[in-house]
């Protein structure tokens, strides 16, 4: 059967965060940012949901692969020029971090400091979050959204952009024509991240 990738609205919402909650559920950072698995289930839909809606939306650049009507992955892109989230975003989606968070809500921000401070300033398209539902993954729905936005990034002559946060995961983008160009580790004994560049084609 057919994948469709469409860009996503806001009824989407709800079922795609719970797609990338699945997906993330045993990603390095993330358990770094909520060690407890029971709270982690709970936490990341909300989490990207709040994402999603307060600051992804806006971009239009937010796109589902799904079948049959149901959605299977998702990816969260910034345009060029749009990857800073402005304080009225951080204002809305605050209570929902903190509700997810919890006592943890100090890892979370010490993560996304480490990756403002070192994200590049040539303008780009940046994926920020990408991610399959477990039920699905390999079955090509992740491959069908960095197709389609890449297509667009070579078309515009527009680079793009990642933070790899498993390093398992570097050698799939590598073969979309990302190179690695750095790695940022959180202190105090956190993750690290890959970051990665790709060139237009």
């Amino acid at each position: 059967m057919t994948i469709d990738v469409a860009a996503a609205r806001r009824p989407d919402v709800k079922a795609l965060s719970r797609v990338l909650g699945r997906a993330f559920f045993d990603d390095p950072v993330m358990m770094w940012m909520v060690p407890d698995d029971a709270r982690r289930t709970s936490a990341l839909p909300r989490i990207f949901a709040a994402m999603t809606r307060h600051h992804f939306l806006a971009g239009e650049a937010v796109e589902v692969a799904g079948r049959a009507g149901k959605v299977g992955a998702a990816a969260l892109w910034d345009p060029p020029g749009r990857w800073k989230t402005t304080t009225r975003e951080d204002l809305a989606m605050m209570p929902s971090f903190l509700l997810a968070m919890r006592g943890e809500a100090k890892r979370g921000m010490e993560v996304s400091e480490l990756m403002k401070e070192h994200h590049p300033e040539e303008p780009h398209w940046y994926l920020a979050v990408i991610g399959s539902d477990p039920d699905v993954r390999g079955a090509g729905f992740g491959q069908a959204l960095m197709a389609s936005r890449l297509d667009r990034c070579d078309a515009e002559g527009a680079p793009a952009y990642l933070e790899s946060t498993k390093e398992s995961n570097v050698g799939y983008y590598l073969r979309f024509g990302f190179e690695v160009t750095g790695e940022l580790t959180v202190p105090g004994g956190g993750p690290t991240m890959w970051q990665m560049w790709r060139a237009p084609r």
